[in-house]
């Protein structure tokens, strides 16, 4: 299959007023192409502009100046509503704090984004095949009864994976995914990432400066103080 561009950035900026003169460049002038299907890093140090970036390509933020292309559609003057459907059905999020339910099993956190966004169309039966399936997929399917605070910080990212895949989305967006996480963990983590690559063809975007990722992207985009390197 020929891959073609999933994500395009055209002289994209990204401006924040700091006080009431202020203005501070966090993008300058960002040109840049993601294709399906990679596996991709954005790195860089503290304050470069990485999770400006990452945002901007998720739609929870926008840009000052600028177009951005998601899956052939120009996203840049959406409205909230409409970059809000965007993000329910093309994109998941991994962070680095996990972000789950503790009152939720590992089935439930999975399945919550079908609950809050547009997967709620499946049935019942559709959405426990594709939960359970994720759920073997990495690996968790002794612990699916487990909450949250039951599990060990591999095992919650493991979820925070498998809610990230819930809606099969085009890209997976993931804020510096092993920085609480041991480099065993770490590498596990990231073997399970690129074994979802490369199976279910998910594009993954990496902000990071871990340089354990480094060895397991294709690719590697370096930013510094809001500019391509």
């Amino acid at each position: 299959m020929t891959k073609e561009d999933l994500i395009e950035l055209k002289g994209v900026s990204k401006e924040y007023l700091l006080g009431k003169k202020n203005m501070v460049e966090a993008l300058r002038n960002i040109t840049l192409s993601i294709q399906t299907g990679e596996f991709t890093a954005l790195v860089g140090p503290s304050g470069s502009g990485k999770s400006t970036l990452l945002n901007i390509i998720g739609c929870l933020d926008e840009a000052s100046h600028g177009t951005i292309i998601f899956d052939k559609e120009n996203v840049t003057s959406k409205s909230q509503n409409e970059l809000a459907m965007i993000r329910n059905n093309k994109i998941g999020f991994i962070f680095q704090t996990f972000n789950l339910f503790p009152i939720f099993d590992v089935y439930e956190n999975i399945e919550f984004p079908f609950l809050a966004g547009n997967g709620n169309n499946k049935s019942l039966k559709e959405r426990k095949k594709i939960i359970l399936e994720i759920v073997d997929q990495i690996g968790l399917t002794r612990f699916i009864k487990h909450k949250s605070n039951e599990l060990s910080g591999g095992q919650m990212q493991r979820v925070a994976i498998g809610r990230a895949l819930a809606l099969s989305p085009r890209i997976i967006l993931a804020d510096e995914p092993t920085a609480n996480l041991d480099s065993h963990t770490s590498e596990n983590v990231l073997k399970m990432m690129k074994e979802i690559n490369e199976t279910r063809g998910t594009t993954f975007l990496f902000a990071t400066h871990d340089p354990l990722v480094l060895k397991y992207v294709n690719r590697v985009i370096k930013i510094h103080d809001g500019e391509l390197v």
